[in-house]
Formats: C-alpha cells, sequence, structure tokens
C-alpha cells in the first residue's frame, strides 16, 4: 500500500455517535502499552500521527484513519489497564462493543499480544469475545525485536496456544523498531479485505 494521504477523519468517544462511513474498516484492539500506536504509525508510514503516550491507557477514543480515500484504519482503545476506574473500563468496554456489533463496514479486526509473554487474562477474554461476535481476529504478535530470533517460534506457539486459538488463525510476528511484519499486515488487508470490499 503506498500511503498518499492520511485524515484522522472522526475520533469517537463514549457518547460519540458512531460514523456511518462507506469504506472498508480494518479495526486494531490490543492491551494498554501493546504497541497499538505504533503499529498504526507503522503502517501509515508516518512517526507519530497516532499519538504515542507513555502513559497506559491514554486511548479513549475509537479513532478513524481515512488512509487514501479507499479505507479506514481504525484504532480502538487500549484494555487492561489496572490504574483506570471500574467504571471507565466498563465504558470503554461499552464503546467497543457498540462499535463491533455496530459498524456495517468492519471488514477485520486485528489483536495485538506482546510475542515476550504468555497473554493475560485480558488477551484471552478479549480474543474469546471478539469470536464471540462472530469475527476471526488476526494475531499480531508486538515486540519482536526484544526476542532473539531464535525464539521466535517458541513464543508464537505460546501466543497460540495461550489464546487457544481457533485453528487456521494467522499469527503475524511484529516489530514497529525495524517494520518487519508491516508489508506482510499489508499484504493481508489488501488481499483479503479491499478486494472484498470493490467486488460487493
Amino acid at each position: 500500500m503506498v500511503i498518499k494521504n492520511i485524515n484522522l477523519e472522526t475520533v469517537c468517544g463514549i457518547t460519540s455517535v458512531l460514523p456511518d462511513n462507506d469504506k472498508p474498516e480494518i479495526a486494531f484492539a490490543g492491551k494498554s502499552n501493546v504497541g497499538k500506536s505504533s503499529l498504526i504509525n507503522a503502517l501509515m508510514n508516518r512517526k507519530s500521527y497516532a499519538r504515542i503516550s507513555a502513559t497506559p491507557g491514554k486511548t479513549q477514543t475509537i479513532n478513524f484513519y481515512n488512509i487514501n480515500e479507499e479505507m479506514y484504519l481504525v484504532d480502538l482503545p487500549g484494555y487492561g489497564y489496572a490504574k483506570v476506574s471500574e467504571k471507565e473500563k466498563v465504558q470503554w468496554g461499552k464503546l467497543i462493543e457498540r462499535y463491533l456489533n455496530g459498524s456495517a463496514r468492519l471488514k477485520a479486526i486485528f489483536l495485538l499480544i506482546d510475542i515476550r509473554h504468555e497473554p493475560s487474562a485480558n488477551d484471552k477474554m478479549m480474543y474469546s469475545w471478539i469470536v464471540g461476535q462472530g469475527f476471526q481476529p488476526i494475531i499480531i504478535a508486538t515486540k519482536l525485536d526484544k526476542i532473539k530470533r531464535s525464539q521466535i517460534q517458541k513464543h508464537v506457539k505460546m501466543v497460540r496456544e495461550g489464546l487457544d486459538l481457533v485453528p487456521g488463525t494467522k499469527i503475524i510476528p511484529f516489530s514497529s523498531a525495524t517494520k518487519q511484519g508491516r508489508d506482510e499486515i499489508w499484504e493481508l488487508i489488501e488481499s483479503e479485505y479491499l478486494d472484498r470490499a470493490e467486488v460487493e
């Protein structure tokens, strides 16, 4: 994907009306600090278009990035950050649920998991919940540059087994530092989700 223009078109908070978009939407979910903003910046070929914060739990809105007037990358609020109040967690959960159930143009969900660690209880819950909503998320195993090359397969297996993935689920190891995995993610989006949208 050659990125010609990007526009942060819509920012939806807890009380916002979700946009009625006419282009395919690709959503990104993941716990706080898993590297979601860094991934979206890498996909958009920008250093800091999606705001990266040192404070986990900062993204409290759903952000819709219009790419080339062809599609949207949708940044969902991070989940599972301990210092956020229960009330806020519940509101974020409802916001994400409203989006997943309400968007007519949502084509795929990428779920980001830190490749270094076993999936957390929140990760497992989020994965099961997305599957329960009728989607089959693609897993992006982030922070790839933090482990040795020889460890990659072992850690991918740990993620696969930890989430008890549906057979055939794709895992793409990714590093925002080296951009490894970026092209593979774009190829998947373009071949699986954009062509199909144009045929519909």
